[in-house]
């Protein structure tokens, strides 16, 4: 299909691991993917690649998610997968610059991107708005208290947005993904990639295109089905803080 009749799926954090693989996968289904991110260089290869489109996106910058809503007139899909998490302190050592931080990309950029492409998605006949979440969003760990906290508000918002958008043609979904092997740990840890190693060993994690599968299958049932929610984890991950690791 040529760029004037393909369905539009805009994804952000779409510059490496689950967003660029969904980035992959709606391409590969038949979607105009719109890409956006900070690494402009990246995603400009990647819309280049995939006969796309690519701006600049701050999520954390107001002014930045408007500029980038306004490229947009008509969107089939808003995938709200920009996120991060930042270290394992406990909570009476945490960083707020870190809990800022987290609650600014992964909530309110959330909340900042929806609103702003709502207009768009209402447009199309049938839309469809995927957050991904996380296993911390069903569950609590130590040391993980500011990023639990972000992704508890992701599940809170997409089932409010199930109940505010009912009777709409905008199917809801939150993807919860276990261990996915991408740069989520080597942010979390400063770019200590010895330590993010330490976080797959012994097991095979999922891939970023383990989650782009879902989301593929998802936005792809026929029009009256609903997927509410999807928990993909690897097989040898029990939750997240159990998982059976090989010795080497």
């Amino acid at each position: 299909m040529n760029a004037t009749t393909r369905p539009v799926a805009v994804i952000t954090g779409s510059s490496a691991g689950i967003g660029a693989a969904t980035a992959h996968e709606l391409a590969r289904l038949g979607f105009e993917v719109v890409l956006g991110a900070r690494r402009l260089d990246r995603i400009q290869a990647l819309a280049g690649e995939l006969g796309g489109r690519a701006q600049a996106l701050d999520v954390t910058d107001a002014a930045s998610v408007q500029a980038f809503a306004a490229q947009v007139s008509v969107a089939a899909v808003l995938v709200n997968n920009a996120g991060l998490s930042r270290g394992l302190d406990p909570v009476e050592k945490g960083s707020e610059a870190h809990w800022r931080e987290m609650l600014e990309t992964n909530v309110m950029g959330l909340l900042r991107v929806t609103r702003a492409l709502l207009p768009a998605l209402s447009r199309a006949p049938l839309a469809h708005i995927v957050n991904v979440g996380s296993v911390a969003g069903l569950e609590v760990y130590a040391g993980g208290g500011g990023y639990t906290a972000t992704k508890h508000a992701v599940r809170a918002i997409s089932q409010t947005l199930r109940l505010e958008l009912v009777g709409r043609p905008i199917r809801v979904t939150e993807i919860d993904p276990g261990m996915v092997e991408t740069e989520f740990s080597l942010v979390r840890f400063d770019g200590d990639a010895a330590r993010a190693k330490k976080v797959y060993e012994g097991l095979k994690p999922l891939g970023g295109e383990d989650v782009a599968d879902c989301i593929g299958w998802v936005v792809t049932r026929p029009a009256h089905v609903n997927i509410d929610q999807i928990v993909v984890k690897p097989i040898a991950q029990a939750s997240a803080t159990v998982a059976a690791r090989k010795q080497s």
